[in-house]
């Protein structure tokens, strides 16, 4: 007999098999997820901590924003992202001249039969692009508003479903720089996570020139990894067991910046939302079947962070989100189970 633990749910046990299958799945993720992160890294040196961000936010079906000044290798990270997985790939140069059509689609008539044909815009990939996104016009940036959250496109009344995986990998510079538009908050509420790159170490930078220095990095970069396992790999991650504590905590941190008295817009519940599925994916590239408080801690800035507005006084007092973040994740209680919680338990027959 199996005794129930953590991860009995409605009074359902789960059995050894069960369990053997879960912890297969998760080693085929971590060699299929190993292959993806080795390869992107041969591209962008010196930053492991973003490429794992970017397989984590693949994994758990969300859209990624990577935001920096130029030339620090935005654009490079989502191509190599893209060219890792045998996947359509389609790239979307926001300009201010861009239209929404140009993404979503146009219905264009057809003389001959005297019906419209739809002609798919460049939304219509697995991974998408969106170069410069904030170069673009607010309403051309809405756009994709329906085909990040509900994998979709609706135009003149008829509903086109979107390819599956489907992945928006957006890259933008601060608002500071010249030529830019803020991104409207609905549209930075569907990216799970933003991403700064940063400049590299002069280890990183030196190694760059001698391994990138006379050719593209991207030239000699194969996909190593099927669309078709990857989706796999998201259904497994959808299995990763997470205890009530944690979703409890998570729940209190996204409240918390709700009544903070700098923030004039907290956390949304789908930020929560993220906040838990990017908390599995993290824990199944980490060869565990269940989430730990770790997990959700080191997700909540890159999840939690954009989607926030400090107020006036605390922008003018140098306040960051990000800063806001860090400071509620010392004030909000940890679950008192600790690193134990969601463990399964041990049971014998």
């Amino acid at each position: 007999m199996v005794r129930a633990g953590p991860w009995a749910e409605e009074g359902r046990v789960t059995t050894f098999d069960e369990r053997a299958d879960a912890r297969g799945d998760l080693r085929e993720l971590s060699e299929t997820a190993g292959r993806v992160r080795s390869a992107v890294e041969r591209v962008i040196e010196g930053k492991p901590d973003v490429v794992r961000l970017a397989l984590t936010v693949l994994l758990a079906e969300g859209h990624l924003l990577i935001e920096d000044v130029p030339g620090v290798g935005k654009t490079m990270l989502a191509r190599a992202l893209g060219r890792s997985v045998d996947a359509s790939v389609r790239r979307i140069q926001f300009t201010p001249d861009l239209l929404p059509s140009d993404i979503t689609g146009v219905s264009i008539y057809d003389q001959g039969t005297g019906t419209f044909d739809f002609k798919p815009g460049a939304v219509f990939a697995q991974i998408v692009i969106g170069d410069e996104i904030n170069r673009a016009s607010p309403k051309t940036q809405s756009a994709l508003l329906e085909a990040m959250e509900e994998g979709q496109v609706t135009l003149d009344g008829e509903t086109f479903p979107l390819p599956r995986p489907f992945m928006v990998v957006a890259t933008q510079n601060p608002v500071e720089m010249e030529g830019t538009y803020p991104l409207p908050e609905a549209q930075r509420d569907r990216f799970m996570a933003r991403v700064s790159m940063g400049y590299p170490s002069a280890e990183a930078e030196l190694k760059m020139l001698g391994a990138h220095g006379a050719a593209s990095p991207l030239d000699g970069l194969v996909p190593v990894a099927h669309v078709d396992e990857i989706a796999k790999l998201v259904e497994a991650v959808r299995g990763v067991h997470i205890a009530e504590d944690i979703e409890r905590y998570a729940v209190a941190l996204t409240q918390a910046t709700r009544a903070h008295p700098e923030l004039r817009l907290g956390a949304s519940p789908r930020a929560t939302l993220h906040l838990v599925r990017a908390a599995r994916a993290s824990a199944a590239l980490a060869g565990r079947d269940f989430v730990l408080p770790d997990d959700v801690q080191a997700l909540a800035v890159p999840v939690l962070a954009h989607r926030l507005l400090p107020t006036t006084q605390a922008q003018l007092g140098r306040r960051s989100a990000e800063a806001i973040v860090v400071e509620l994740l010392q004030q909000v209680p940890i679950p008192d189970s600790g690193a134990r919680v969601g463990r399964p338990a041990s049971g014998g027959r």
